[in-house]
């Protein structure tokens, strides 16, 4: 059993929970994949350098500018931080892009209509599980090696783009489970998908598609939740074997949100 799992900014952003969650990832059985994101550095670096984030459904518009910013973040940093962790904790990792080795690719999202208004996301691209090659991660797990993937990618035509991290973690899931099995996790700073946002003890146990509908449909999960749940529920379509979502304090405990075909 391959494990992907997908840690997020928030606790990328908090050096205790980085070490805590290092150490926990580091201590698992098996071949693990993990894919990082890291929009609350981001998003601080964009203020710091006296501009304005602007998100979209939880997605990030993303100028040439920003562009900029976050390869600097998530492609420097951030990847190599939490690939030195993994080396002090006794895995062997490697910080990769989707360019590096044309291990991702990504399609550069046309203009669309979002609440009735035109968004052009700029330099941001979509992921799909076709554009992994899973045997060349295959291949670095066969040799010992832990892949660390950022949110950068490229379209194959000199482009980089800023891809949402839950996607690629989906993405990623995919395809390895065309060739074994795979389980996808994902960790952030909350215990799950909460009933009521501001109350960290409404976890939902488990989810499906239709009881999605109806969260969505009352306002319960929006934001950022929402590319999370849509890419977790894709996976399952897709064939991977299970998907939790859980605080990232828990990564070893069998509790969080499973969800459920």
């Amino acid at each position: 059993m391959i494990n992907v799992i997908k840690i997020g900014g928030n606790v990328v952003d908090n050096p205790a929970l980085l070490k805590q969650f290092v150490s926990d990832f580091a201590a698992l059985d098996g071949p693990c994949v993990l894919v990082h994101g890291g929009g609350v550095m981001a998003s601080q670096m964009q203020r710091q350098m006296g501009m304005t984030p602007l998100m979209v459904e939880g997605r990030r518009v993303t100028d040439e500018e920003t562009l900029r910013i976050v390869t600097m973040v998530y492609a420097g940093w951030c990847g190599k931080h939490i690939a030195a962790l993994l080396q002090a904790a006794g895995r062997n990792a490697i910080s990769l892009s989707g360019c590096d080795a044309n291990v991702i690719r990504a399609d550069r999202r046309p203009p669309r209509m979002v609440n009735g208004e035109p968004v052009d996301y700029g330099f941001v691209g979509d992921v799909h599980a076709e554009g992994v090659n899973a045997q060349f991660i295959l291949q670095l797990l066969d040799a010992g090696v832990t892949p660390v993937f950022n949110a950068i990618n490229h379209n194959g035509h000199g482009d980089l783009l800023n891809t949402n991290a839950d996607t690629i973690a989906s993405c990623v899931a995919q395809a390895l489970a065309q060739h074994t099995a795979t389980r996808l996790i994902y960790c952030f700073e909350k215990p799950g998908v909460l009933l009521d946002k501001d109350d960290d003890t409404s976890v939902i146990d488990s989810i499906t598609p239709a009881y999605y509908a109806e969260l969505k449909a009352e306002g319960r999960v929006a934001d950022g939740m929402l590319p999370k749940l849509d890419n977790a529920f894709a996976a399952i379509a897709a064939g991977v074997d299970s998907v939790v979502i859980k605080h990232a304090m828990n990564l070893g405990r069998n509790i969080g949100t499973t969800l459920h075909a």
